[in-house]
């Protein structure tokens, strides 16, 4: 095998497929990027047994072939290339030349026919959506998936499709997370709901690799994997096996108390109580409401923080307190001016969702604390 590519257009490749390999891959091959070389190009490889991830580049290809090459030094070996083009042979020993300007490398590889194929989805439903709605979505969910290997389920997020919206699900047992995209799909004759439990690392993944455009993602779902194809990118994985937590029987249907305040000014507010929080025991910050007044206060054996900010209630005044964590984790991942919180008491959830429309909704358990 013996190609000529860009540097660049390399790195970026060996950059995005990387990012399926383990930190303790089940195999040794896996440890490796397999490298496909025909007349359209080269086609770079990687994954864990779960998760892979392929992206096509364009190369001149004198001779077609494959090879296994390590993929950590060698995507660390192009990233130190001086630039412009490099060319790669790899003889019948498997070890590689690289030679790019003055600089020369022999990197040892494995033998390809070792690496396993991996399994593809060749029928299922399909469902589209923009990379850049998609990679939204994800990331502002994926930090209320659980990672307690416990409850395996709650480590994958729910991909919930019906003819109207597709939604993304995550919750970790103190915190809710809801997405929304409202779009037409075509769901199989019968099927209401299209459900599907995506692997929270795989999530991660998928989102750093999303291009901040409106071209589409397009992910074919059968009933074990899922396949995500975009630009010159193929991602596949294994989905989650089991019912997904029945996640409407934890909102509540009703509210007593409803708080409105300006949301930069209550996420900046609770960033400086949070310094106090953390030296503190429990890590708390506490709210109090009344009819124009949103008092957020943090209090630790060093010291205490009061901040008073214009807030406007609708319904009972109420004292809450939260993890200063898990609430600045959602209201960073809202991007309203105003910022709408629901109560029902001290002991019950907090829903956090738009005034108007409802393309997203959080929900917070708080912390029961005795005065």
């Amino acid at each position: 095998m013996q190609f000529t590519v860009n540097v660049q257009e390399l790195l970026e490749g060996l950059n995005t497929v990387t990012r399926a390999l383990a930190a303790r891959p089940p195999k040794q091959i896996l440890e490796g990027v397999l490298i496909e070389a025909d007349e359209e190009g080269i086609t770079l490889t990687c994954s864990d047994g779960s998760l892979t991830i392929e992206t096509a580049i364009c190369a001149d290809v004198r001779e077609e072939g494959r090879a296994v090459l390590p993929g950590k030094l060698f995507t660390e070996l192009c990233r130190k290339l001086p630039g412009g083009e490099v060319t790669i042979k790899v003889g019948d020993n498997h070890m590689a030349a690289i030679r790019c300007m003055s600089f020369k490398s022999n990197l040892a590889g494995m033998n390809p026919v070792e690496y396993p194929e991996m399994a593809s989805v060749d029928a299922g439903t399909t469902i589209a959506i923009p990379q850049k709605e998609l990679r939204e979505m994800i990331s502002r969910v994926v930090f209320a998936i659980a990672t307690d290997e416990s409850r395996q389920i709650l480590t994958g997020c729910l991909l919930e499709v019906t003819a109207k919206e597709a939604r993304l699900v995550a919750l970790d047992g103190f915190r809710l997370a809801i997405q929304k995209v409202m779009k037409d799909f075509e769901l199989p004759a019968g099927v209401e709901t299209l459900k599907a439990v995506i692997p929270g690392r795989v999530l991660n993944e998928l989102s750093k690799i999303l291009a901040e455009e409106d071209e589409f993602c397009s992910m074919l779902i059968d009933k074990t994997r899922m396949q995500a194809s975009f630009g010159n990118t193929k991602l596949s994985t294994v989905l989650l096996a089991g019912e997904y937590i029945d996640y409407r029987k934890i909102l509540p249907p009703s509210f007593k108390t409803q708080a409105k305040a300006d949301r930069t000014q209550v996420q900046n507010a609770i960033d400086r109580a949070s310094l106090m929080a953390r030296e503190g025991k429990n890590n708390l910050i506490r709210m109090a409401m009344n009819d124009a007044t949103l008092a957020i206060t943090s209090n630790a054996e060093l010291g205490d923080v009061l901040e008073e900010l214009d807030a406007t209630l609708t319904g009972d005044p109420i004292e809450i307190a939260f993890n200063a964590k898990y609430i600045t984790d959602v209201i960073r991942n809202i991007t309203d001016d105003e910022l709408c919180m629901h109560f029902n008491s001290n002991v019950s959830p907090c829903v956090v969702s738009p005034i108007d429309g409802d393309q997203y909704l959080y929900l917070i358990l708080p912390v029961r604390v005795f005065s």
